[in-house]
């Protein structure tokens, strides 16, 4: 047995073993090959068998199980279950953890972190008849969802009961429910109806070491509770990646508790020169692997969507062709990011049969996330995509950026889950050596506008010196509050107001909310509510191949008359019409429905995620703004013709110029467009309607790219009238609404 005396703890197991020693955590280490370990007893891992998904797909139909159904599913996972080192040291976990208020455990990925120590505090709730329920937070709903449904089989019940899950648009859970698997999101919005979560004893805050911006509040929130009305309520911090110093010296040195998952040898190889083509590189090094190594399914890592679907349609091309030239694998290449659907990430983890190769694209989601069995290859492009909030332009620029170190060795780690492996890495080592040694938190490059309306929302006067579990800067929070102070949403002395306390309830952006409730003092908020809900869903609008992008703009024309000369999100309200009005609501099979968004190369999933939100946000808006708006109700006959209606787009417009002011640019002598708040060039993104009509005298964008310039997106054409009235008008109002 360990001494208990040292705050650093170390559980370890081996094969011939599963005793416990105490050393230091470790840091990364810089060689090139990764130390080997002693060999693990090999077990499957649960912990998140699927990938991120942005989307929401909808309520899941959960099958019903008997009491003799469940109790052989819990036997026959109990022998998976016996194999995790977690488990394998339950006891010692559970001494620490009932033994000290706060823990920070780290627990490298297959683990069973995840999975298995919110089914131990569970066990101790029932045995010592102990009131209260365990949340367990998840960064991802798809996380959330798929951890619970196995823990539900893994404890012998149907989930919903006892195990249940909260994410947004999908709530399964009963007054029974004692374990909750929720996303960050949806426990912020329990602490603002419940400021001291009565209803948790334990609070688990799981994948630590992504660092979103809901953790980092999160993580605010609790040590607020504990130093004050919850001294009683228990803190569990888990992380897969050793970065427990600083969780540690957060919660007054809390004591660190590091549970070791073996993993095989995996050697580094490195460019000797740097790749100008990183598809290029990656596809060349696939078929390298291909043709001179054991089998095995190989994992690549590139910076987004775009480059991952460039290089399936590339392999699977050149794959078949070398396949039946030589006696090599034939490779199957599959993508996998956020907006793919469930039936093809499911893909990903399915085993290919015969002499065949599975290869894998991924986003920088698989690091820690995803374990995809049989990989033993890992070919790693040293990119991701960041969203980087720029406050000179009060936007977020996606940027292509180099991955940290510890990036870099969980990238690599993944092809050491089984056996040995080898990682590919298309830079030079002495680029690697020049990488930041951890990755940036979310919270120091983002727009933190949200975050500080929720913590108006909570009743914290003192933002700048709140406890910040990583402070974004005065100067990032000071143009948070002046945001709000613009939007309404707080008054002249900093105190929220009824107005911003109805945009922290709508479960979007603080711009969005307030475009909402302009909606529903003009009279138009049924069609502002269904533009809103065509915004909140990710690559709605997909980008054609080149050879077809010509061809889908004509027929997206053809239909959008109203897009034509307005823009985008006249157009996403006409495209909607057409598919809920014309198609949703009539006789049309599915089959048509996809057949007409893929004509118009329109995401038909997207569309089904379109309704659902935007059922939920009629939902909210009925809630908030109820029989005083009664255009949310009206029954809704026949087809909107909104092409044909100036004054009725005229006034959707005004209602998003009151959330996106600063958003907007003039037009220029020269047909370039300059912004208002800081005068610089802006041009029309390629996809946009208008990127051919050089006669908008303004236009106003919600989203802003910077790539080899700057580009604005979902553009929208105004008149500089109605900037003019919506400034003026707008100060007035927010005015009124402060005194009220």
């Amino acid at each position: 047995m360990v001494s208990m005396s040292s705050k650093h703890k170390i559980v370890t197991t081996t094969k011939k073993q599963s005793k416990s020693v105490v050393k230091k955590p470790h840091p990364f280490k810089r060689s090139t090959v990764h130390p080997t370990a002693r060999k693990i007893i090999r077990f499957e891992e649960t912990e998140t068998n699927n990938a991120e998904d942005d989307e929401y797909d909808g309520p899941t139909n959960h099958i019903q199980n008997n009491k003799q159904q469940l109790k052989l599913k819990v036997q026959s996972l109990l022998k998976t279950r016996k194999t995790l080192p977690v488990y394998q040291n339950k006891d010692e976990i559970m001494n620490h953890l009932r033994s000290n208020p706060v823990t920070v455990l780290i627990g490298e990925t297959g683990s069973g972190k995840s999975t298995q120590i919110p089914q131990f505090l569970l066990d101790d709730l029932y045995k010592d008849k102990k009131h209260g329920s365990i949340a367990v937070t998840q960064p991802r709903r798809v996380a959330a969802i798929n951890l619970a449904t196995r823990v539900a089989q893994e404890f012998g019940c149907n989930l919903g009961s006892t195990v249940g899950y909260s994410v947004r648009f999908d709530n399964c859970t009963n007054s029974k429910t004692r374990l909750k698997y929720l996303t960050d999101g949806m426990l912020l919005r329990e602490l603002m109806m419940d400021r001291n979560l009565k209803e948790y004893s334990v609070v688990i805050i799981d994948e630590a070491h992504e660092r979103t911006v809901l953790t980092d509040l999160i993580l605010g929130f609790l040590k607020s509770l504990i130093q004050g009305p919850r001294p009683d309520l228990k803190i569990i911090v888990m992380s897969a990646t050793i970065q427990a110093e600083k969780f540690s010296q957060f919660f007054n040195n809390a004591p660190i508790l590091f549970v070791e998952g073996r993993k095989f040898r995996v050697t580094q190889y490195y460019l000797k020169a740097p790749s100008d083509d990183i598809v290029d590189s990656i596809i060349r090094c696939c078929v390298q692997i291909n043709q001179s190594e054991q089998m095995g399914d190989i994992l690549c890592f590139l910076p987004g969507q775009e480059e991952i679907d460039k290089a399936v349609t590339i392999l699977n091309k050149v794959s078949e062709v070398i396949a039946k030239e030589t006696k090599v694998p034939l490779m199957i290449g599959h993508p996998l990011y956020a907006a793919l659907s469930p039936a093809q990430q499911s893909l990903v983890f399915s085993p290919v049969k015969g002499f065949k190769r599975k290869v894998v694209f991924s986003t920088n989601i698989a690091e820690t996330s995803v374990t995809i069995s049989g990989v033993k290859f890992v070919v790693d492009s040293g990119l991701r995509k960041v969203k980087v909030w720029r406050h000179q332009l009060g936007l977020a620029t996606l940027l292509t950026v180099p991955i940290s170190q510890a990036s870099a060795m969980q990238r690599s780690g993944r092809a050491g889950r089984e056996s040995e492996g080898k990682c590919y890495r298309l830079y030079c080592e002495s680029d690697y050596k020049k990488l930041p040694f951890e990755t940036e938190p979310e919270i120091a490059r983002s727009d933190v506008t949200s975050p500080v309306l929720m913590l108006k929302r909570y009743g914290i006067k003192d933002i700048v010196n709140w406890t910040w579990f990583e402070n974004p800067g005065r100067d990032s929070l000071i143009m948070g509050l002046q945001e709000l102070y613009t939007l309404a949403a707080l008054d002249d002395s900093g105190k929220i107001t009824e107005r911003g306390k109805n945009m922290a309830l709508l479960p979007i952006q603080p711009h969005l909310s307030s475009v909402l409730i302009k909606a529903s003092e003009s009279g138009c908020l049924s069609e502002v509510i269904d533009i809103v809900s065509c915004l909140s869903v990710e690559n709605l609008l997909l980008n054609p191949q080149p050879e077809e992008r010509d061809e889908v703009n004509e027929r997206r024309l053809t239909i959008c008359n109203g897009g034509k000369r307005y823009g985008d999100l006249i157009m996403l309200k006409e495209l909607f019409n057409v598919y809920f009005y014309e198609l949703d609501k009539s006789s049309s099979s599915a089959d048509e429905r996809r057949d007409w968004c893929k004509e118009l190369c329109i995401s038909y999933r997207g569309f089904k995620n379109v309704i659902k939100v935007r059922e939920q946000l009629r939902m909210y808006c009925k809630r908030l703004f109820g029989k005083n708006d009664q255009d949310l109700f009206i029954a809704e006959e026949g087809i909107p013709k909104i092409g044909e209606n100036k004054d009725e787009i005229s006034k959707i417009l005004k209602c998003f110029l009151t959330g996106f002011t600063k958003n907007c640019a003039i037009g220029m002598p020269d047909r370039s467009y300059r912004t208002v708040s800081t005068g610089e060039t802006i041009s029309v993104h390629p996809s946009s309607m208008l990127f051919s009509n050089k006669s908008c005298p303004g236009i106003m964008y919600t989203e802003y790219v910077f790539t080899t310039k700057g580009y604005a997106r979902n553009v929208s054409r105004i008149e500089l009238s109605w900037l003019q009235e919506v400034v003026n008008n707008g100060t007035a109002v927010a005015k009124q609404k402060v005194s009220e």
